[in-house]
């Protein structure tokens, strides 16, 4: 297993596939937004915030990898988003 696959669990690959609604194995702007008001939060900047934390190689998506590194770093907060989803 690579070092970008240790780690990874259903659990992950569950909320991934909620934030991408289209599936096209990405999230977006839109798509991230969406998932923010259904946790309760619909303030742009925060979209905002969230995309360049997650959005590690800038090119405007949150791919799965970016977004199971965030899961992985931040155990806690994912627990509380896999609770919502």
């Amino acid at each position: 297993m690579s070092k970008g696959e240790e780690g990874l669990t259903p659990e992950m690959e569950r909320m991934f596939k909620k934030f991408d609604a289209n599936g096209d194995g990405k999230v977006s702007k839109s798509e991230l937004a969406e998932a923010l008001r259904t946790l309760g939060s619909t303030s742009s900047d925060d979209v905002q915030h969230i995309m360049a934390e997650l959005d590690i190689n800038g090119d405007g998506f949150i791919d799965f990898h970016e977004f199971a590194d965030f899961c992985r770093n931040n155990s806690g907060l994912m627990k509380d988003v896999s609770k919502a989803f």
